[in-house]
């Protein structure tokens, strides 16, 4: 028998059937057929039927295919390129490697929150000289992001890429090449897409972000084949680097996977031998014939080495080798963990400051004790999403990596801000205290929390009915979460420690970690402000012991004491023979008060109407139109039509922008009004 037809190896097994008992096979023939119409060919009858109604139901697979409209993606023509049966799942030999990542996110356009995805892939991709990264489109070198944003604020999705070619530093230009991509991708979905991108130069790993409007040119939702999103735009971006680097050389790829060896992260090694594993166990014992595999076993065998020494790897025989259970995820952890290091210290060198990794604190979450410190590093936790990550420099001598913030929480904790990070506020609800204060013997009854809240006759608007469904809303999500139990239409059976369970689960389903922006202003602003900075409060509390002889702490115990002076300059503090100084009575309100009248003043030049101080217990009622920053902290505008005032803000209120609003000023903050609260405390 000749060597040719060696290569037949005939696979025997049964003929599947048919409902009705017929056989029911798939010539070659008619393989080739399906795929040809997939890929360009004349759609069949029941294909351009199912073009309308098939796309919404495949799009429910994928968060990336879903919408209203023609799923592109399915016609491109790769079928020259792949083996018929194998489709995407391979890469040529010699392609260079590009790792894609992509997202979609519906409704971005709402909340501002493509508008702060853009505004963060601009700042951490930051260009080679330092710059924040530059928006380029298709055919503008200088995209203008608002008005692509203005383009995209109603579309059902965004889809968000990161495209990533490992041998990227060596590109001629990365913008000509991600141009040339996004060419071969409007070309293989059939339509013009509306996108703009930013190169990430300042890492180790150049790459691109693209962001791609839910449009196509004539206007329909861009519903893109998923199949296509998750391995054909890789496919094209590698033939692209391919094309201008020339194919990987055995020798290179070798030289790649050797640098591998030595990582503590998880390889294209490891990744090929758990592959390879039967039951945990890889053979590598030679075998005659072989000269191929000779470089490879090498490969194996010195990284099984390293991984032994980690613990992740047995030699249970020679050339026998087990794979531990925990080996991609603990490999995965450590490679993120580096990866964290390694920010950390790039951010900490740009300060002027060498540290010692030993001292770094990685949270995923909060931590345990309330993290006091200076806001060094803001950046988005994962490059496709909006969660952001604050690296701090403690007081205490540490520098902490938090991550998981949400971008609106963050928003005033910009960098060189001092700000506490500290655990879920476990503080019960005030209608959960009142649940609590209405149950008798374990039972909670509406019809006598009702009775009595008419008595004491106490709600805003009268509206007691309303108040009280409100706290039974609350025993309904109480009861999905097994806390509370329902007995009948009026009567809910609650525990013991109703109050502190309610508060746990609520600490549980909320943000893990809260975070109080303390001083917007950084230290040596704080130094000369004429305001009430967060130096005032700690020297005002004698609070010092916190602080590191070294780092962040010593900077902070010099500013107080250059503070110190400064009050003392100002008259505001005086220093006795013995030393000891002594601040003015209600220091913290004269200094808010005196920058306030200084901050109106200022503002009343530019405004058609005087500014007047408000006093404490006094009622405020106006438009509410801005916000200013103060060294005291952040102020809301409220205007009248003859004159206008400054008064704190807090996050309440943010909602009520341009609206009527009214509040009582009492002891530095305000307890406002807003409308007719039904659920007034919940």
């Amino acid at each position: 028998m000749s060597d040719d037809e060696n290569h037949f190896r005939p696979r025997p097994g049964r003929i599947r059937s048919d409902a009705r008992g017929g056989a029911k096979t798939k010539s070659f023939f008619t393989k080739v057929k399906k795929i040809a119409r997939q890929h360009g060919g004349s759609p069949s009858r029941g294909a351009r039927a199912a073009a309308t109604g098939r796309a919404a139901k495949d799009g429910s697979r994928s968060a990336l295919a879903s919408g209203r409209g023609v799923k592109r993606g399915r016609g491109a023509a790769f079928v020259r390129a792949r083996n018929l049966s194998d489709g995407w799942s391979h890469r040529q030999p010699g392609s260079r490697r590009v790792i894609v990542k992509s997202r979609s996110v519906r409704a971005a356009g709402k909340n501002g929150r493509a508008a702060a995805h853009l505004r963060y892939i601009q700042r951490d991709g930051t260009s080679r000289d330092g710059e924040r990264g530059q928006l380029y489109s298709a055919t503008a070198d200088r995209a203008d992001g608002d008005a692509f944003l203005d383009r995209g604020k109603d579309d059902r999705h965004q889809f968000r890429l990161i495209v990533s070619p490992e041998d990227a530093a060596d590109l001629a230009d990365l913008t000509g090449y991600t141009r040339d991509l996004m060419s071969q991708v409007e070309a293989d979905l059939g339509t013009k897409l509306d996108w703009i991108a930013v190169n990430h130069l300042n890492t180790g790993h150049p790459h691109v972000h693209v962001i791609v409007n839910g449009r196509d040119e004539l206007g329909e939702d861009l519903v893109i084949n998923g199949d296509y999103i998750a391995h054909g735009v890789r496919e094209r971006a590698s033939a692209l680097v391919t094309l201008e680097l020339g194919p990987v050389t055995e020798i290179e790829q070798q030289s790649k996977l050797s640098a591998e060896i030595g990582q503590d992260r998880f390889t294209r090694i490891d990744r090929a031998m758990i592959a390879e594993a039967r039951h945990g166990l890889v053979d590598l014992r030679p075998e005659p014939g072989d000269p191929r595999g000779i470089a490879s076993r090498a490969l194996r065998l010195a990284r099984l080495g390293k991984l032994e020494k980690m613990g992740l790897a047995t030699e249970h025989a020679p050339g026998v080798w087990e794979l531990s259970d925990r080996l991609e995820p603990t490999l995965r952890e450590l490679g993120e963990r580096g990866d964290i290091i390694r920010t950390m210290q790039k951010v900490l060198r740009a300060e002027g400051q060498e540290r010692d990794p030993a001292s770094f604190q990685i949270h995923d979450g909060a931590a345990g004790a309330p993290i006091v410190g200076r806001v060094i590093d803001k950046h988005l936790a994962d490059e496709l999403g909006e969660n952001i990550t604050l690296v701090v420099d403690g007081i205490a001598g540490r520098a902490h990596h938090v991550s998981g913030f949400d971008a609106g929480r963050v928003e005033d904790a910009r960098i060189g801000s001092i700000v506490e990070i500290g655990p879920a506020d476990m503080a019960a609800r005030p209608s959960d205290r009142a649940i609590a204060v209405m149950t008798k013997d374990g039972v909670y009854q509406p019809s006598r929390h009702l009775e009595q809240a008419r008595f004491d006759g106490r709600v805003p608007g009268g509206d007691y009915e309303g108040f009280v469904d409100a706290h039974v809303r609350r025993l309904e999500a109480l009861r999905r979460a097994g806390i509370v139990e329902r007995i009948d239409a009026d009567r809910w059976r609650i525990p013991e420690d109703f109050e502190s369970r309610a508060a746990a689960h609520d600490a549980g389903r909320s943000v893990r970690v809260n975070i109080r922006v303390l001083s917007a202003f950084d230290l040596e602003s704080q130094i000369g402000a004429d305001g009430a900075t967060w130096l005032d409060r700690r020297l005002i509390a004698g609070e010092a012991s916190d602080l590191a002889p070294a780092g962040f702490g010593q900077a902070v115990a010099q500013a107080m004491d250059r503070r110190r002076e400064h009050l003392i300059d100002q008259g505001d503090a005086t220093r006795q023979p013995t030393g000891r100084v002594f601040y003015r009575r209600n220091l913290l309100a004269t200094l808010r008060e005196r920058e306030v009248a200084r901050a109106g003043a200022e503002l009343a030049v530019s405004k058609p109407m005087p500014f007047r101080a408000s006093g404490d217990g006094e009622t405020v009622s106006g438009t509410f139109t801005g916000t200013v920053q103060l060294a005291s902290g952040r102020f809301a505008i409220v205007e009248k039509s003859h004159e206008f005032t400054l008064v704190p803000w807090r996050p309440v209120i943010e909602r009520q922008r341009g609206r009527e609003v009214i509040g009582v000023v009492q002891g530095g903050s305000v307890s406002w009004q807003l409308g007719k609260q039904r659920e007034l405390g919940l």
